[in-house]
């Protein structure tokens, strides 16, 4: 039994397993995730299966939980009807959930993990798939505006750390990153979605992101998720000509989202998972996991290969 207490600081020096898709997992065990606010619906209707996840991940060797807080924000809330005040108990509940299971996880096993409280794009509130191209009807002020109070929420509700994540634009990284700064006690990672080898998925290169973020102390980590195994190499080492810090990476399975349609289309690209974990590692990545479409057993294929190591 591994009884070992890490703290995030002692995490960035390690490589570490992260979990993988709550939405499709979601669905995989019978959820409906087919409306517009897609985990966050959950969330608020049957948080008992979002636990379940959690705990699945867990078992399956994950040392990274990210919260199903993905999806949820005053503006798309709103359009459902939702008050503010139930949004912010949905954000806050979202976090006492990871941290519920993984505190029971290491009671029972003794095996620890962190928490990452996942700040969502704004595209996420759009429930219109355009977290994966950024062309937004909105400037930066106004996106920091969107991200600014659940941010403030989920910063003060006890995370180890904030996973900003599915980031299409360069403009929207630095609307987070003003945003963070407001909290100069809270660490984040940021992880972008990206269109090929070279560019995320508005179109700037992602070596512009690492290098506006390679020198912010709040930013421990940066990265990649949401993005088809297919183009990862090449991302991390893009990433890695800007800067030195931990390299995050969770792809998705490889499929195609279709907004119209709110699925997923096309084939799996994780038949080789555990090698294609140990060519990311050795090119650089510290943390690695799973985004949509990923599932417990393929992060235990990460872990049971020890292809993070």
């Amino acid at each position: 039994m591994n009884t070992e207490l890490f703290t995030l600081e002692e995490a960035l020096c390690k490589p570490l397993i992260i979990d993988g898709g709550m939405g499709s997992e979601l669905e995989r065990n019978g959820c409906n995730v087919s409306d517009s606010l897609w985990s966050g619906r959950v969330l608020l209707e049957s948080p008992s299966e979002i636990a379940r996840v959690h705990r699945a991940y867990l078992e399956a060797g994950a040392q990274v939980l990210i919260t199903a807080s993905y999806q949820v924000s005053y503006s798309g809330f709103a359009q459902k009807g939702i008050s503010p005040e139930m949004t912010e108990s949905a954000l806050k509940r979202s976090i006492e959930i990871a941290r519920d299971v993984r505190d029971e996880f290491y009671a029972d096993t003794g095996e620890f993990a962190l928490v990452a409280a996942s700040v969502g794009p704004y595209g996420a509130a759009l429930a219109d798939g355009s977290e994966f191209h950024g062309n937004y009807a909105i400037g930066v002020s106004e996106l920091i505006d969107f991200h600014r109070q659940r941010m403030k929420v989920l910063a003060s509700s006890g995370p180890d750390l904030l996973a900003c994540e599915t980031i299409p634009s360069l403009g929207e990284a630095q609307a987070i990153l003003t945003c963070l700064k407001e909290f100069s006690d809270t660490k984040a990672w940021f992880s972008f979605s990206c269109q090929d080898e070279r560019h995320i998925a508005h179109g700037e290169e992602i070596r512009a992101c690492a290098r506006l973020l390679n020198c912010e102390p709040q930013v421990v980590a940066v990265g990649v998720n949401c993005t088809p195994p297919r183009l990862i190499t090449s991302l991390i080492e893009e990433l890695r000509t800007e800067t030195q810090k931990p390299i995050v990476i969770y792809p998705n399975a490889g499929r195609t989202w279709d907004a119209a349609s709110r699925g997923w289309r096309g084939g799996s690209e994780l038949e080789h998972f555990a090698e294609l974990g140990r060519k990311w590692r050795a090119s650089g990545a510290s943390w690695i996991g799973g985004c949509c479409g990923t599932t417990p057993s393929d992060i235990a294929t990460l872990r049971q290969s020890r292809a993070i190591s």
